[in-house]
Formats: C-alpha cells, structure tokens, sequence
C-alpha cells in the first residue's frame, strides 16, 4: 500500500512539472519538448552556449531522481518530508527547463533573423 501512495506522490510531481511546462512563459508544452532535443544538440554541437551542458546534465539526472525508487528521504520514514525533497526536486526541473527552453526558443528565433555575413545595424 506505501508503495502505491509513493508512485502516486511521484506521478504527481510529474504531473506538478507537465502543468509548469506547459502553462509557464510564451510557448507552449508541445513547442518546448520539441525544442529538447534540438537544444541539446545545439549545445553539444557548441552552437548554443547560454545553456551549460553541466545544467542539462544535472537536470536530467534530477528527472531521474523524481521518477526513481531510490530516494534520499524516504516518505516511508518521514511522511510528508520525504515527499517535500521530490517536490523542490521537481520545481528545479521545470523552473530549469522553463528558463532553458524559453531561452532556447528565443535565440533560434533571433539566429533564424540573421543573414551570414550581413552588419545588422
């Protein structure tokens, strides 16, 4: 029974990072999660230097913790507690991805402005 009401909880800061994702700032859910992917490659690529690779990083491996079984404070242990570290756990993922996409979003816009070699004045 514990272990039900625990994967509820998690399902629910999910569900706390989908409703921040797609209701947060100008664009929307669909527009951001197809960004993801394009984002990280951008990044790798060395093309897009406003996201640190060592943020993404760290916010994958946060998602991860969310969704994992493994947790740090138990709420088996301490009740609402242990599900309050998966709850900032989750507002860090989705205030960093808000930020990141949007941010994202913007300079493909900005980049797509651009003609090579042309002064913009």
């Amino acid at each position: 029974m514990e272990r039900s009401g625990t994967l509820r909880r998690r399902g629910s800061m999910l569900a706390l990072v989908w409703r921040t994702l797609r209701t947060g700032g100008g664009a929307g859910a669909g527009e951001r999660l197809r960004a993801l992917p394009r984002m990280v490659r951008a990044v790798a690529r060395g093309e897009y230097r406003a996201a640190s690779p060592v943020r993404l990083l760290l916010a994958a491996a946060a998602a991860g913790y969310v969704v994992s079984p493994v947790d740090v404070v138990p709420e088996a242990l301490l009740g609402l507690l242990g599900t309050l570290d998966d709850a900032v756990v989750a507002a860090w993922v989705a205030g960093t991805l808000l930020s990141a996409t949007d941010d994202f979003l913007r300079w493909e816009r900005e980049r797509d402005r651009t003609v090579p070699g042309e002064v913009v004045g």
